[in-house]
């Protein structure tokens, strides 16, 4: 069946556009459905992008079709009460309406840590960030996932680490670490499933950071999948990442050269100041995203040399 059809390839919405839907569309069908005037719902462009900030969560418009019913609603039962409510719907009336039950958008948090990098992801609700966490104990070279992940993202951590063991003199790495040992990489928001190869080069960037003790560049973020050759390959849902890179104060992106045409996508003015790092090998993605500089406080790491018979 999908050898005889055409597939065509929707994307979502951004901000910009879902304000215009709502301004346009939307906010006049509800106010129609609820028998209101023109004149008795006014909402600021900025209020309605609160609204899709920070009350939806979606690719779509949906469910801001719901908060603004809900605000007509409010608004027609003040109406028919005679309590002469203002037409202008302000930013603490749409918190009284909608409630302080607001969704919490994961936005850049700082470099201060070593083995702490910022991922993109793409979800069934738009994109998303991702933070990879990596950690080293003493041990014996057992690796440890968590973060409710799927094969493809665990196929993606072993590669990272085996790539990293086999270049590891190149980033003055002893390779004795990956024996004496173990490492631990974790996803937050454990609760949410998480898979797909997106991760491959920002789990590859976590780990080197961990073990030089060298500093992500600030504000920095990243998506590809990589091969045991040192390759990093195209991922999808590149307009999605890249604005949730936006909304979450990114401002550098590195991605495989492969998605450079997925860009233009996107509107320019909408990513007129964010600066891109196109990649096609693992040691570019390194030399783009740490520093010289070391964290504050870098540990050391001691191995045991192997004795010489």
């Amino acid at each position: 069946m999908r050898d005889r059809m055409e597939i065509i390839d929707i994307t979502g919405y951004t901000v910009e556009e879902k304000i215009g839907i709502a301004k346009q569309h939307l906010l006049p069908k509800q106010k129609k459905e609820h028998g209101l005037k023109a004149s008795q719902v006014k909402l600021s462009d900025k209020n309605i992008e609160k609204i899709v900030d920070e009350y939806t969560r979606e690719s779509g418009v949906r469910t801001l079709d719901k908060r603004l019913a809900k605000i007509c609603r409010w608004q027609a039962k003040e109406i028919v009460y005679e309590n002469n409510p203002s037409p202008t719907i302000s930013s603490e009336l749409i918190e009284t309406i909608l409630g302080k039950d607001k969704i919490e958008k994961d936005t850049y948090e700082n470099n201060d840590v070593a083995g702490v990098v910022t991922g993109l992801a793409w979800t069934s609700v738009g994109g998303d960030i991702l933070f990879v966490e990596s950690s080293l104990t003493k041990g014996k070279g057992k690796v440890t996932l968590t973060g409710q992940l799927g094969d493809v993202m665990k196929e993606s951590a072993i590669n990272a680490i085996t790539w990293l063991k086999a270049n590891a003199e190149t980033f003055d790495i002893n390779p004795l670490i990956f024996d004496q040992y173990d490492v631990h990489i974790h996803f937050p928001a454990g609760g949410i499933p998480k898979d797909g190869p997106s991760a491959g080069i920002t789990i590859l960037t976590a780990l080197a950071s961990l073990m030089t003790q060298r500093k992500v560049k600030s504000k920095l973020a990243m998506t590809g999948e990589i091969t045991l050759r040192g390759k990093v390959l195209p991922v999808g849902g590149i307009k999605e990442k890249i604005l949730a890179a936006k909304r979450a104060g990114i401002k550098q992106i590195i991605m495989c050269k492969a998605n450079k045409k997925d860009i233009d996508d996107i509107k320019p003015s909408y990513i007129a100041d964010l600066s891109f790092h196109f990649v096609d090998q693992m040691t570019e993605v390194l030399d783009n995203a740490l520093m010289k500089q070391k964290v504050k406080n870098a540990k050391t790491w001691t191995v045991k040399e192997d004795k010489k018979p």
